[in-house]
């Protein structure tokens, strides 16, 4: 049959119907690709700081609801809760300075704290992002279903279900694919609210003097009969109901490495948009709120009940109201966005530092963490299963695991600062800021657990608890591989050579190894070792490998790209320089990759044609007693090189490398 009219094989027909939903590979050496992948800063603020200007959407509900009778203090919670997204705001803009390439709370706290208060701040951020989807995709689910009649809410589980799915293809394509496509969303929520917001104070004007009548009244009651203790308990206790005000506020310095150059620059713009529009849509709704005499209707939000009241008398009326509460219920369906971009970065920076697998650093052939995008998504599915997408469960959980970030971060600037007192003249001025922050998230943190601890704030620290505990047991893990290479690397980095060393090219017509490696290490020696003794005299030329792989360590900028290639040549000529003194024909060659298991398997394929006489090795730990876990924590990555090549035909040995644990 011709090879033209064949019909397509299944390989590449998954392989289409993959780029048509994931889109085609990025290309590394594009030098315009950090560029064309990075953020505006107002594209930044529709991806991260979504979820902080949703948060408006039941944060200032909650506040006002536990004012009770005593709303005439809303207008002081308004004005408190603006202040304190300010505050909050100015000390992470002073973390993107200090962090540059993101990390946020986890970051900080490792740096400025200890490893562990970096382990809890991380576990805890992981936990929040799981719930910032789950909570965001069930209160849109929510809002569009309540338009529908009751007898088709049966299918609001299978929607929100399906939404996760939609936003997890989304993400794998890339962040800014996936902000792009939501973008009209977060346009027609700003447009609608600031129009609502708008409304509510001109057209209430009249109002004004009856309030502050109202104002003078109540507190002069309230002081007779609760004291000034039992208003200040009161206002607190509201104040700190209302802590879900400021969830999203994080979000910017954990995403910082998806900014424009400059960076920092991009970064302290987007945390001004976000910190400016999520004061002013918090602190006028609770003026709006006190303006209006808005009250909870049952079935109805809050913000819904004011919408209906504004809108009533505008022509089409309904249908503003409508599209305004709408937009609210699309915009957290955009808030997801920020546990799928955030999540992963905080998963690949603990996977960096040994806390999680190490998979979970690497990058997909989009550049995204794909690894941790689909862990983020399937978590999210199991949280909304287990509550039944109940937006009251979700929300006890997630008012509490961002302010023990919050705290951490807070009071490890606190101590930088401190400790920077004789270096910096102005050391005042930010240490301020980050003690008034830090006292702000603690007695929120502290009022929330107390009043929602048994109301299902148990479970969020329990998961927590898991997750931290699940992170030392890995670590443990890594520890113990780690110090069995470094007693492998004592023994053979000392290797000596026998003779003068053979600077020939290797021979294309000998028989020749192609060994795969990646630093210099004893690892790699012992596998060479391995080759000369199990095949004595059979190989003339030995070709060196090795992929440098691209992950969410190394993503940050051309210059560490080129870094990492100038590390790897250097590897590579290590072992070049060592095999020539064993008498060896060496060279190597080097690719520069996201998926190891793609570019090692491209790269033997085309060594083995310009050496036919050749055969690959590669090494693989083997434990003496193998274990359920090690699959994950240790990749496969030797076995699905072995399997590609010999489906090419290359012979492919696996060399064991001995580990007792």
């Amino acid at each position: 049959m011709d090879s033209e009219n064949a019909p397509p094989s299944s390989d590449s027909l998954l392989a289409r119907i993959r780029t048509l939903l994931l889109g085609a590979p990025k290309q590394i050496k594009d030098p315009n690709l950090f560029h064309t992948m990075s953020l505006i800063p107002v594209l930044a603020w529709v991806g991260l700081g979504a979820d902080g200007l949703s948060s408006s959407a039941y944060g200032p509900e909650e506040a006002f609801r536990a004012l009770g009778s005593h709303t005439y203090l809303a207008i002081l919670l308004g004005l408190a809760t603006a202040l304190t997204v300010f505050i909050i705001s100015a000390s992470y803009s002073r973390i993107i300075e200090h962090f540059p390439h993101g990390g946020g709370g986890y970051i900080v706290s490792t740096h400025m704290l200890s490893e562990k208060a970096g382990v809890v701040s991380g576990s805890a951020l992981l936990v929040d992002y799981v719930l910032t989807i789950t909570i965001s995709v069930a209160s849109c689910g929510d809002a569009i279903f309540s338009f529908l009649p009751l007898h088709l809410h049966y299918l609001k589980m299978p929607f929100t279900l399906f939404l996760i799915l939609v936003l997890i293809v989304l993400n794998i394509r890339g962040v800014k694919e996936s902000i792009t496509v939501m973008a009209p969303i977060f346009v027609v929520f700003v447009a609608t609210h600031l129009l609502l917001l708008v409304d509510g104070v001109v057209t209430h004007t009249n109002r004004l003097l009856p309030l502050a009548r109202e104002f003078h009244t109540g507190l002069h009651q309230d002081l007779a009969s609760m004291g000034v203790f039992g208003i200040l308990m009161l206002f607190l206790r509201a104040y700190s109901l209302g802590g879900g005000t400021y969830t999203g506020i994080e979000a910017v310095s954990n995403g910082i490495q998806i900014m424009r150059e400059p960076r920092v620059k991009t970064g302290k713009r987007t945390m001004l948009y976000m910190a400016t529009s999520l004061a002013f849509t918090a602190g006028v709704l609770f003026f709006c709120y006190a303006l209006a005499g808005a009250k909870p209707v049952e079935g109805k939000t809050l913000n819904a009940v004011l919408a209906d009241a504004l809108f009533a008398d505008w022509p089409m009326g309904r249908i503003i109201a409508f599209i305004t509460i709408f937009s609210e219920g699309a915009l957290l369906l955009v808030a997801a966005q920020t546990g799928f971009v955030d999540g992963p970065r905080v998963m690949a920076n603990m996977a960096v530092d040994s806390w999680l697998p190490h998979r979970f650093a690497a990058l997909s052939d989009r550049l995204s963490m794909s690894n941790g995008i689909i862990i983020m998504g399937a978590s999210a599915i199991g949280l909304l299963l287990y509550t039944h997408g109940s937006v009251s469960a979700l929300v006890v959980m997630y008012s509490i695991n961002v302010f023990i970030t919050f705290s951490l971060s807070q009071l490890g600037m606190s101590r930088f600062y401190i400790k920077r007192r004789h270096e910096e003249a102005s050391w005042k001025r930010p240490l301020s800021i980050h003690l008034i922050g830090f006292l702000l998230c603690v007695t929120i943190l502290g009022i929330t657990t107390y009043e929602k601890f048994t109301e299902g704030g148990w479970v969020t620290f329990l998961i927590t608890a898991v997750v931290i505990a699940g992170c030392y047991l890995i670590r443990s893990h890594y520890r113990a591989v780690r110090q069995g290479m470094m007693d492998l690397d004592e023994s053979l980095l000392a290797t000596p050579s026998p003779g003068p060393a053979n600077l020939a090219d290797p021979d294309p017509h000998g028989q020749t190894a192609i060994q795969l490696v990646s630093s210099y290490s004893g690892f790699g020696i012992y596998a060479l070792m391995s080759v000369l003794k199990n095949f004595p005299n059979t190989y003339k030329n030995v070709i060196f490998v090795s992929v440098a792989v691209i992950d969410s360590g190394s993503f940050k900028g051309i210059s560490e790209i080129e870094a990492l290639e100038r590390s790897t040549k250097a590897s590579l000529q290590k072992y070049v320089n060592l095999a020539r003194r064993l008498g060896l024909a060496s060279s190597y060659r080097m690719a520069v990759a996201t998926d190891v298991v793609q570019g090692a398997t491209d790269l033997c394929a085309a060594i083995s044609k310009e050496f036919p006489s050749s055969t690959v090795f590669t090494g693989q730990l083997v434990f003496r007693l193998e274990k359920f876990y090690h699959r994950l924590l240790h990749n496969e990555t030797a076995y699905a090189i072995q399997r590609r090549l010999q489906w090419e035909g290359i012979t492919t040995v696996i060399l064991p490398i001995k580990f007792t644990m």
